[in-house]
């Protein structure tokens, strides 16, 4: 690979970093203001609304990000991935003019534009760069994944901070955060990518890796790959048990202690500052599995990681459950259910970079694609976020903490049902198989059943 191409990965995902922190860092404040709204002028929010609510941003990914692909296919990677901070600035100025819940939900939506156009170009992106190379690919998709959870899980701790010092002003401080996005994509990245075996350094927009002209027929032949629905009701049930939590668990833990849930130890009263304390050391645990997991490509297969990171996360919803009914235990049998807890979350973290490997790998069939296929991650994932959203709050508001391990244990349990099929098929670069079982040579890409 060249140095140009090099830097231009680094530079995407370091642009993938801020424009997620943006989005975590919104996705925070606006669980705070929810929580203040009568105080700004506004209605008092409910859970399921603020569900609701959350849920309208992942719309916007789901309906755009196919079509946002199909434009990265077409006009370029490098150009679409700019448009993503643009939409996103736009939001946070106009959540911090409004207490109108009709003109907040507008927000989510426009801000669910600035992912959907930016994820796709950036995934079809790093697809081209690490073609036929299972070690970079298992790098560059982790730490596509780091820095998006990082990303995501730093602006959300940031937000405490932020909110207790700033308020509402903290979202206007967000817009100039999203212009460092499109500065670094704008004029870090260049107009260039990897592609061919071995690789050489090609414009972007040449016709090699873009289509001339958009052909639904073969738009439709792409996506409707077996391989693709397979991986998909497991990574929807994963990005659910995600969106579960990021949707409620800032304002449950932040608001007036509800006397339904007393007994529950992790129900209301907290600060933001503390709240951001446990936040960070959550996330820190979490994106150390995302690097540990994602350098493991070469020696498991993808759908080997996603289920021990699914019984991992059984074991943390376990231990959770525990932690939340600990009240009259103490510390010394409370320390050892936090660290089950972290571990599981260790071991979780590993299941999303596997899937999206699994995804980049079936964009080595369709090389003119990318973009279209890499697109699905935003729609899995989308699907999977306002699944999360709108459970979680009909969960929590239900039975508070307990209600939200309820839904997670569901979506975990559900996320394994089609991994059996998921593995007969799978579709791996390196670590393959031939039809007559033996191993395929590494770097060969196993084509689609007709």
């Amino acid at each position: 690979m060249s140095t140009s191409a090099h830097r231009s990965i680094q530079a995407v995902l370091f642009g993938t970093f801020t424009l997620r922190f943006s989005t975590g860092l919104t996705g925070g404040l606006f669980a705070y203001y929810a929580a203040q709204l009568p105080q700004h002028g506004g209605v008092e929010m409910t859970a399921f609304l603020l569900g609701l609510m959350m849920a309208t941003y992942f719309i916007a990914e789901l309906i755009l990000s196919p079509g946002f692909g199909v434009l990265s296919d077409h006009l370029g990677a490098h150009r679409v991935m700019q448009w993503g901070p643009v939409f996103g600035a736009v939001a946070v100025v106009l959540t911090f003019a409004t207490t109108d819940l009709f003109l907040l939900g507008v927000t989510r939506f426009i801000e669910g534009a600035a992912a959907g156009a930016s994820i796709p170009s950036i995934l079809g992106y790093i697809a081209i760069a690490t073609s036929r190379d299972v070690t970079l690919r298992g790098r560059t998709v982790a730490r596509f994944e780091a820095a998006t959870i990082a990303g995501l899980g730093i602006g959300i701790v940031a937000a405490g901070p932020m909110w207790e010092v700033f308020a509402r002003v903290s979202f206007l401080l967000n817009a100039g955060l999203y212009g460092v996005s499109y500065a670094i994509y704008r004029w870090g990245v260049a107009d260039v990518a990897t592609h061919g075996h071995p690789p050489d350094v090609v414009p972007v927009h040449s016709a090699e890796l873009r289509p001339a002209g958009f052909d639904f027929s073969r738009y439709r032949r792409v996506v409707s790959s077996p391989r693709v629905w397979l991986l998909a009701p497991t990574w929807i049930a994963l990005n659910a048990v995600i969106g579960t939590w990021t949707s409620q668990s800032i304002f449950q833990l932040v608001r007036e202690p509800s006397p339904h849930f007393a007994h529950q130890l992790l129900m209301g009263g907290f600060r933001p500052i503390e709240i951001s304390i446990g936040l960070g050391g959550a996330l820190l645990i979490f994106f150390v599995g995302l690097l540990f997991w994602g350098g493991r490509f070469k020696n498991y297969r993808r759908t080997s990681i996603i289920v021990v990171g699914i019984l991992g996360g059984l074991a943390m919803v376990g231990a959770t459950f525990g932690i939340n009914h600990s009240a009259a235990f103490g510390l010394a049998l409370q320390a050892p259910m936090i660290l089950v807890a972290l571990a599981g979350l260790f071991v979780l973290a590993g299941a999303t970079p596997a899937a999206l490997g699994l995804l980049a790998d079936i964009s080595e069939a369709h090389p003119a694609d990318r973009g279209a296929i890499m697109g699905l991650y935003s729609v899995f994932l989308a699907l999977g976020q306002i699944t999360g959203s709108l459970l979680g709050g009909a969960a929590a508001q239900w039975q508070g903490i307990d209600g939200l391990l309820a839904a997670s244990l569901g979506l975990l349990l559900l996320a394994l049902l089609p991994v059996r099929a998921l593995r007969e098929t799978e579709h791996l670069v390196g670590l393959a198989h031939d039809d007559d079982g033996s191993a395929a040579a590494p770097g060969k890409v196993v084509p689609e059943p007709d």
